[in-house]
């Protein structure tokens, strides 16, 4: 047996499966995810608010509508996110660099949300709930990116 104040060998990284497991077994993640959940949600009130005045009353294209609304809401979002959600696992970044992660994440989000939205307005779908659709089923991606990167 080594002595308590013996060196740890180095070995391998953790495996992705050992950390996802980790992760879910801590309650504090899962109460991010809440407040996520309610970020997210209130983004979700914006988004659709935005979107929908964007179509109807200043009769955009409905692919400019979500980038207007995606704009809003990002902000929206970001600014929740890192004073509620996160705020105890911000890192020592400023919030130059929170905001630059916060919005490459939201981008990547935001590109397959486009295609989705496009793809179920194609189907026949209507654009509003098309969106509605579209911005729920990217919302795990974006939780993933924030979470692990942005507000690591």
């Amino acid at each position: 047996m080594a002595p308590p104040d013996a060196p740890v060998p180095a070995g391998p990284a953790p495996s992705s499966v050992a950390r996802v497991r980790a992760g879910l077994r801590r309650q504090s993640n899962w109460l991010q995810l809440v407040h996520f959940g309610a970020v997210g949600a209130s983004g979700f009130v914006v988004n659709t608010a935005i979107y929908t005045l964007c179509l109807h009353v200043f009769d955009l294209h409905y692919l400019v509508s979500a980038v207007g609304a995606f704009c809003v809401a990002v902000t929206n979002n970001f600014l929740w996110n890192r004073g509620w959600t996160f705020r105890r696992t911000r890192s020592e970044r400023g919030l130059g660099v929170q905001g630059a992660r916060f919005l490459l994440v939201s981008v990547s989000a935001l590109l397959p949300n486009l295609a989705l939205l496009a793809a179920f307005v194609q189907l026949g779908l209507d654009e509003l709930p098309a969106q509605m659709l579209a911005v729920c089923l990217v919302m795990p991606l974006s939780f993933l990116g924030n979470r692990l990167w942005t507000f690591d």
